[in-house]
């Protein structure tokens, strides 16, 4: 991947052909109570312990780094996650909390082509469990092909040209994204629970599904 510098981006936005036309992600945090959330949550105190990224306001698709059979916390890479399925099925109290973040179309395209990319070479992707040791020693830790949650987050959107962290997404945690001023929070609470705010969808173009790479 080509990470898109912040020197680049300057100089697309100078760009005549620069359109800013607004689009929105969605970041989700989430408290499953399996037993790495648990230890997680144990150690930081904080209210979650997993980091998605979702095209939608609907949530049908959520991508991360996690559990790939839920039955079977031993193995993890980048995965599809749904509300009603896998992990999130099996833990029906699972708490969360909804930020959408406004990004250009431009951001948009490269970051669903990033997505696509990972999802057809899923096979390639492990998770990163000696990343997060890293985290706990303030120590970046990068493995080829492999990245915990909130490490993959972080770096699909600093590729995609979306800037939101000063710091190496190899030490970027779910607090993280909790404080960031970039994000709007529209909804915590139960991920059961969660229904679609028809506000978010107003004057906002609505993400896509992966089914085919955006040339």
């Amino acid at each position: 991947m080509r990470k898109i510098r912040k020197k680049d981006w300057n100089n697309i936005k100078s760009s005549k052909f620069y359109r800013q036309e607004s689009y929105k992600i969605y970041i989700v945090l989430t408290y499953s109570g399996t037993f790495l959330s648990r230890c997680i949550k144990t150690y930081t105190g904080e209210p979650y312990s997993h980091v998605s990224v979702s095209l939608n306001v609907k949530l049908n698709n959520m991508y991360s780094f996690g559990r790939k059979y839920y039955k079977n916390p031993f193995i993890g890479g980048f995965v599809e996650e749904s509300i009603n399925k896998g992990v999130y099925g099996k833990f029906k109290n699972t708490t969360c909390a909804v930020y959408s973040l406004k990004i250009n179309e431009i951001q948009y395209n490269n970051l669903r082509n990033l997505l696509y990319k990972f999802e057809i070479n899923r096979e390639r992707y492990g998770y990163n469990l000696l990343g997060l040791l890293g985290v706990i020693l303030n120590t970046p830790i990068k493995r080829k092909y492999k990245f915990f949650c909130s490490q993959f987050v972080a770096t699909l959107l600093d590729y995609s040209g979306i800037h939101i962290f000063n710091k190496p997404a190899s030490l970027v945690s779910p607090k993280d994204f909790r404080y960031c001023s970039k994000m709007t929070l529209i909804y915590e609470g139960r991920l059961n629970d969660y229904k679609v705010n028809y506000e978010e969808l107003s004057d906002i173009r609505i993400g896509e599904s992966l089914d085919k790479k955006i040339s």
